[in-house]
């Protein structure tokens, strides 16, 4: 059956620097954003989530899936560097991959959305060359890409990662508990975007997608993405 798809990506750094508590408490959140989008049918009809980790390499810790189909959730673990273009050159492709399958299969897909989460600054020269290509305009499937960082990434550098819309935290919260309140909006955009999107496809079947994003993350500071 044909389904209008709002394709979700998690892009989350898994170098060293993030052992311990804040890989621990991404991967208490995971199967609860994983439980949560499948238990609600008007969500889990609508919305798919791929989770990619990144270190020296990058991996496909989870295809892009339909979440009831989804009975066990992957764990990070804490390795090696900080490859940002290992990250978005192994998310081009897997996003190029992705598109045309959904097609393929008959489906509607709606430009990716991408969360990415890490807590510092890329260990490779280069990663800008593969973020272009991952973001250029001549890439139809280019993603919205919003950046979450703590620990001793640069603003700066959120900013030139981020499409949309990029964060920072400012030490209100613990790293914890930042990284709870990151989970907690992945999940709200997930579920009030599937949402708000059937909702205009129903009315409308022509309709586009209805993301919904946040402005304000409690325990960070708001940049804009970078200008150019």
């Amino acid at each position: 059956m044909s389904e209008q798809i709002l394709p979700f990506y998690l892009v989350c750094d898994e170098s060293y620097s993030m052992a311990g508590n804040p890989l621990q408490e991404i991967n208490d959140q995971l199967p609860q954003i994983v439980t949560e989008i499948a238990s609600n049918p008007t969500v889990a009809d609508k919305a798919r989530l791929c989770i990619i980790s990144f270190s020296d390499t990058a991996e496909v810790l989870l295809p892009l899936a339909d979440l009831n189909d989804v009975h066990q959730v992957p764990q990070l673990a804490p390795k090696g560097a900080t490859s940002y273009g290992a990250a978005f050159t192994l998310l081009r492709d897997t996003i190029e991959r992705d598109i045309r399958d959904l097609k393929a299969a008959g489906h509607v897909p709606f430009r990716p959305t991408v969360f990415f989460l890490t807590d510092g600054q890329p260990t490779d020269s280069d990663w800008a060359t593969a973020h272009q290509r991952l973001t250029a305009k001549d890439f139809g499937p280019r993603p919205t890409i919003l950046a979450f960082g703590f620990g001793d990434v640069r603003p700066e550098t959120l900013r030139a990662v981020a499409t949309f819309r990029a964060f920072i935290a400012n030490g209100e919260l613990d790293p914890r508990n930042a990284l709870r309140e990151f989970a907690k909006q992945l999940l709200n955009s997930v579920v009030s975007s599937a949402v708000a999107s059937s909702a205009a496809f129903s009315a409308n079947p022509n309709a586009g997608a209805q993301m919904v994003f946040p402005d304000q993350v409690k325990g960070y500071t708001v940049l804009e993405a970078d200008r150019v």
